[in-house]
C-alpha cells in the first residue's frame, strides 16, 4: 500500500506537458444573430421602462 500511495504522490506532482494554449479567433457575427441580438436590446429596455413605471406608482 506505501508503494502505490508513493507512486501515485510522485505521478501526481510530476509537470504534465501540454500542448500551447491558442487563443481563439473571433467570427463575425452574423445578420441573423445581429436581429435577435437588437431584439433582445428592446426587450431589456421594455422591461426597464415597466419596471420604472410599476416602481413610480408605489
Amino acid at each position: 500500500m506505501r508503494i502505490s500511495t508513493s507512486f501515485m504522490a510522485i505521478i501526481m506532482t510530476t509537470p504534465a506537458f501540454a500542448e500551447a494554449y491558442d487563443r481563439p479567433i473571433p467570427q463575425a457575427q452574423s445578420a441573423t444573430a445581429e436581429f435577435w441580438y437588437a431584439l433582445a436590446c428592446l426587450a431589456l429596455v421594455g422591461a426597464m421602462i415597466a419596471v420604472q413605471r410599476l416602481v413610480s406608482r408605489r
